[in-house]
């Protein structure tokens, strides 16, 4: 099969860029010719007056994205145009040049961006779906992609427009949670048979670190910001005192300077703060870490942290709210708690130390095993490519 694999890369790296460049190298390995189109926002850095001006119009439809892959489509003979990212360079026109070229689309739902123009439903420091129940206007209100009323507009602009061709009735969609696929059927027009659930995958070494071989402490790995929880998360960590585990702080963000004074402040010798780690270096102290702990504030994505924790068989205590929630089996391959309140995370990590009935190792490593592993993603992207060959 060939397969063309479209991402436009963000500013600052993410989850995103390593499952496209995953998901098309898994490909290869299994002997199909896979292309790749990118774009990368880090662009906008060198874009000229002229550039900019334009940017708001080729953010809606970009001209050069519909030429490229209607081009690349027909010389190849493209059998899927798989998508991940469209914003900002590469725009929704991905998708009328890979269909006007003849080929099938496949858009990845890694976020909420085709139903919120935020694409998180967050705002105000809590889980917001206003959007959905009173229209895209509220969005415009409350300047919800980076508090900007002009780029707000933008995106709410091209999400009318392009409901309004009907083009998102022509795609098949992975979405990477049951959660997710609730939320994407909202979207006027989807019909389930459309939409397929497939979670991300990620490796896994050969051999795990026993538990009694692991040290006594728990690992967040994320952003440090407030959509992360860490406030409310070394919050916690203040009420647990001496008597809490050590808490490694892997990551870098917003909020790095108050994390530290937090913790100079309050002498939390138990809490470190690593910075921003190799992918390496975070999966080897999350395997050798009793937990990973996520306090998101929002319903993610998709937490690739998770599925990396149950790779190399380590527990997760989680945000008992979307994705993450979902990706978790209270008492089996993790324990939930309420995002907001430091005292329910203080509560859940006692909890967590001192149960000693679970097999936290095997639980995790068998959920890994039944849907985390390369082969199943490879085995499920081919049923979602067959299935939107058909389509057209």
């Amino acid at each position: 099969m060939k397969i063309l694999i479209v991402h436009n890369r963000y500013q600052i790296p993410g989850g995103e860029d390593q499952v496209a460049a995953q998901e098309a190298e898994l490909l290869r390995a299994h002997g199909h010719q896979v292309f790749t189109y990118s774009r990368d926002n880090g662009e906008l850095k060198t874009f000229s007056l002229r550039q900019k001006l334009a940017l708001p119009f080729w953010t809606l439809y970009n001209p050069k994205t519909y030429r490229d892959i209607r081009r690349l489509v027909r010389e190849n003979k493209i059998d899927v145009v798989h998508v991940h990212n469209t914003l900002m360079l590469v725009s929704p026109a991905v998708y009328y040049g890979a269909l006007g070229g003849g080929a099938a689309v496949v858009q990845t739902i890694h976020n909420f961006r085709l139903l919120c123009p935020g694409a998180t439903f967050y705002r105000d420091n809590q889980v917001c779906e206003d959007c959905l129940k009173k229209g895209l206007s509220c969005a415009l209100k409350h300047k919800c992609y980076r508090g900007s009323f002009s780029q707000t507009l933008c995106c709410v602009l091209s999400m009318k427009l392009h409901r309004a061709t009907g083009i998102y009735k022509k795609l098949t969609y992975i979405c990477l949670t049951e959660f997710n696929k609730k939320k994407l059927l909202r979207l006027n027009g989807l019909k389930p048979e459309q939409i397929f659930v497939k979670p991300n995958a990620v490796s896994a070494p050969e051999a795990l670190v026993p538990e009694l071989d692991r040290q006594d402490r728990v690992l967040f790995a994320s952003r440090l910001e407030d959509l992360k929880g860490i406030r409310v998360l070394l919050e916690a960590w203040r009420l647990l005192g001496a008597q809490g585990p050590e808490l490694l702080l892997c990551g870098d963000g917003p909020l790095e300077d108050w994390c530290r004074g937090f913790v100079e402040d309050n002498k939390l010798r138990n809490v470190r703060l690593l910075g921003r780690l190799p992918n390496d270096r975070v999966r080897s102290l999350m395997a050798t870490s009793r937990a990973l702990i996520l306090p998101t504030q929002c319903y993610e994505g998709f937490p690739l942290c998770i599925a990396e924790a149950y790779s190399v068989g380590t527990p997760v205590l989680v945000s008992k709210l979307g994705n993450g929630g979902s990706l978790v089996r209270s008492g089996v391959t993790g324990l939930k708690f309420d995002q907001q309140s430091p005292q329910s995370i203080a509560k859940t990590v006692k909890k967590f130390m001192n149960t000693e009935d679970v097999d936290w190792q095997a639980n995790t490593s068998a959920f890994y095993r039944e849907n985390l592993t390369p082969e199943m993603n490879y085995a499920r992207l081919m049923e979602v490519y067959r299935a939107a060959k058909e389509s057209i």
